[in-house]
This record gives C-alpha cells, structure tokens and sequence, in this order.
C-alpha cells in the first residue's frame, strides 16, 4: 500500500478526531476525583493537566478558525511568555472540578468539530507555526490527543491498543522531518526519505521514492511513538539507513515548538 493519507481529505480525519476523542473521553469519564491527581509521564501534570491541555488548545484551534484576530492577539500573549503560556494554560483548566473540566473539554472539541465541518473548502487559518487547511489542523490535534491520551493511560495503567486512526500521525511525522532538522539548527537533507512502516493490522504504509537510498523501516505505532516522543528510540523497533535517516530518528518531532526533552530509555528514570 502507497501513502495511506497522500492528501488528507477532510471528513476521514475530522471523524477520526472526533473518534479519538471519545475514546479519551471514555477513559477519564468514570474517574474518581483522586485518579484525576494522577501522575503523567509529563513532569509536574497529572491526569487532569493532560485534559486541561486538550481543552485549552481545542480552544485555541476553535479561535483561529472562527475569529483570526482574536487568535492574533492570543499569539501575542503567547510571545509574551513563551516559556509558561502552555503550563499556565493547563494549570488553569486543571484547578477547575473534574466534572467541570470534563464539560469543558466536551463543549469546546464539539465546537472546534463543527467549525472545521463548515469550513470553506481551501480555506487557511492561522496557527503557532505556519497557516494551515481545515484537514491540517484536523490532522495536528489528533496528534496530540492522542499523544496526551498516552500519558493519561499510563497514568491508569492502562494499555490502549493502536487503532489505523494513527495513519495521520504517521504522515504527519513523515511531513515534518525537515522541521525537525530545522529546530535543531540543522540543514535539512535535500532528498527524500523513503518510510516503509507496518500498520496496526498488518498493512505497509510507503511514504518517499521506493529507491531512495535514506530509508526509515518499522511499525507504524513505533514511528508515532518516536515523533510525538512518548518513547525513546533505544526502546522502539525502528531501523535507519543512511546516516540523514539515522539523525533523524534522533531528533524527530511532529508538534511544533522548541526541540522536546523526549523521554528516557526504560531503565534510566525521569528527564
């Protein structure tokens, strides 16, 4: 199978969204108000941080969609205080009760869904990095419930099998790599990586010329993990070719934003 997404059209990934959503939504719903004040992976947020998090940027997102200036002026605070506005951000919505946060989270992703649904076709809207098109924006919020939706399970000791929603991140990841280079202060290599990964059930998702001598091999849910950077590479079965690939797997990140800390190898404690 070619590129599984070659041109994310808009309805697969907004109802793939919506589905993550939901299953996130379902873990946390029946939470007593103790396990919400679980420890995440992430330093320093617990449960109900990682849903304050999605919370405050389905608004965001919601904001620049359907009111630029205001999302304008919401940039600017965050220039503000570059190194603080997400933290401050999640410890708001986190202070909140947990059935209010939990509304809260409901009642904004359900207008961000509706808000991408009546968006004009080609339309752009503005965001931390450059402009992006409804399915884009889509696509980069799937990624991080998803992610986020990581650390909360860990947090409740809960294994959440991979779903083929996690196709988008896995292009998202391929469509990144020279940001990647880029907020490291590296060049980004001028040819192409060939990406060959092996979906949840089975199936092989190619990004990149069959014949590229940069190639990146392994399971879909690996190359997610690594560039979301819930995992660390040494503990994932992914394999590079050529040494652009290899530095690659090293630095590879699909949200925006300054390089992440990544996580530890198993064994060597908290970053």
């Amino acid at each position: 199978m070619a590129d599984p997404t070659p041109s994310p059209t808009s309805l697969p990934v907004f109802d793939d969204l919506r589905a993550e959503s939901d299953e996130l939504d379902a873990l946390v719903a029946g939470l007593t108000p103790g396990r919400w004040a679980l420890p995440t992976p992430a330093a320093g947020w617990t449960v109900a941080h990682q849903i304050a998090h999605l919370a405050w940027t389905d608004r965001s997102a919601l904001l620049a969609v359907t009111d630029a200036e205001g999302f304008r002026a919401l940039v600017e605070k965050a220039l503000a205080a570059p190194d603080s506005f997400v933290d401050e951000g999640a410890e708001e919505g986190a202070a909140l009760p947990p059935a209010e946060l939990l509304a809260r989270w409901r009642d904004g992703r359900t207008a961000f869904d509706r808000a991408l649904r009546a968006a004009p076709d080609g339309a752009r809207f503005p965001w931390y990095g450059p402009p992006m098109s409804a399915a884009s924006m889509a696509t980069a919020r799937l990624m991080e419930t998803w992610a986020h939706g990581l650390d909360v399970a860990d947090a409740l000791g809960v294994t959440r099998a991979p779903t083929d929603r996690i196709r988008h991140i896995a292009r998202l990841g391929v469509r990144t790599r020279d940001f990647a280079f880029s907020v490291h202060g590296l060049p980004a290599p001028a040819a192409p990586f060939r990406v060959e990964l092996t979906g949840p059930a089975g199936e092989r998702w190619a990004y990149g010329p069959e014949g590229a001598p940069q190639r990146v091999t392994g399971p879909a849910l690996d190359f997610c993990l690594l560039v979301t950077q819930r995992a660390n590479r040494a503990d994932l079965a992914l394999r590079a070719a050529g040494p652009d690939a290899d530095r690659w797997l090293d630095i590879a990140q699909a949200f925006a934003g300054p390089p992440g800390a990544g996580r530890p190898a198993k064994g060597e404690g908290t970053p």
